[in-house]
């Protein structure tokens, strides 16, 4: 097959039949060869049902539907274990990612670029701390991470068969696909666009989820945190070894013994504070060791149409 398309669909049932509409243009620019695969990630609203009329209607076109909800990247990994096509086009299902880039995304890839990422130049329709706060994400991963992360952009990308099957050998539960396909290397160039404002509904990625995001983003491709942890031990260790040796000096030699209650509790809160982040992101680490190591379906598919 030429061209596999994957959408990931979260609570989008006012979207989806623009959203296709869109799509199966867009994919006929190209070929007549391809496939669109729908994933329905635990969506609590009438999604299925749309993806199921579709399905029934379209030939090219299929649905996962999972169990519950396991998450956006895990969608798109489902996507990307089921495809065929020899390019696969990543698109998220609220169309504020246009279809229509997606023949000048291909025409790259034809001259010979296995990864053609679409980069935002402009956010319409989001707030002020959701730009500020993406951009400080991007930038933030930038420098911690040895590997170079496109900075301002998402999953919307075309991808060559080669780096599914890669993709497909990285066998982590806590999945960043954007920084794995930087990973992979190959060659890569981007497409810039503007991305439009959502329509309908809300966002699925509340503060608490793109706070996570960010984590195993930074987790999944840099140690620097631990580095961190470690050189911030020592320091205070240093340091808590200078205070020693001071109020020793002063009790023996000057005659003055420090006193202070405030300035005991308020050093005792300081390195407990550290202490508990220091901890916490050991945690984070050990955590995502856990959950390979407990080695559970990554997702589970209730019911699909494709073969």
């Amino acid at each position: 097959m030429k061209l596999s398309i994957i959408v990931p669909i979260y609570n989008e049932e006012k979207i989806i039949p623009e959203l296709h509409r869109r799509i199966i243009k867009s994919a006929e620019v190209i070929t007549d060869d391809y496939e669109i695969i729908f994933v329905n990630d635990g969506s609590k609203d009438n999604s299925i049902f749309q993806l199921q009329s579709i399905a029934s209607s379209h030939k090219k076109s299929f649905y996962i539907n999972f169990s519950r909800n396991f998450g956006h990247q895990i969608a798109v990994s489902a996507g990307l274990d089921n495809c065929k096509g020899d390019a696969v086009v990543i698109i998220d299902g609220d169309l504020q990612d246009p279809p229509e880039l997606i023949p000048e995304l291909y025409k790259k890839h034809k001259e010979g670029f296995e990864v053609v990422y679409a980069k935002r130049e402009n956010r319409e329709g989001e707030s002020l701390f959701k730009k500020i706060s993406a951009k400080f994400f991007y930038r933030t991963l930038s420098s911690l991470t040895s590997i170079d992360i496109p900075l301002d952009t998402g999953d919307f990308r075309l991808i060559d068969k080669k780096i599914v099957e890669c993709l497909k050998q990285m066998p982590e539960k806590n999945k960043f696909l954007r920084g794995q396909i930087s990973w992979i290397g190959f060659n890569q160039t981007a497409v810039y666009f503007n991305r439009d404002k959502r329509k309908y509904g809300k966002s699925g990625y509340p503060l608490s989820k793109m706070l996570s995001f960010a984590i195993d983003g930074i987790t999944s491709f840099s140690d620097k945190p631990l580095t961190f942890v470690t050189r911030t031990g020592i320091f205070l260790s240093f340091f808590s070894l200078l205070i020693i040796l001071y109020a020793i000096f002063s009790h023996f030699i000057l005659k003055e013994t420090i006193t202070g209650w405030t300035s005991l509790i308020i050093s005792s809160m300081f390195i407990g504070s550290v202490q508990l982040v220091s901890v916490g992101i050991i945690g984070e680490y050990i955590s995502r060791i856990n959950n390979n190591v407990l080695d559970r379906p990554l997702y589970i598919i209730k019911e699909t149409n494709i073969l």
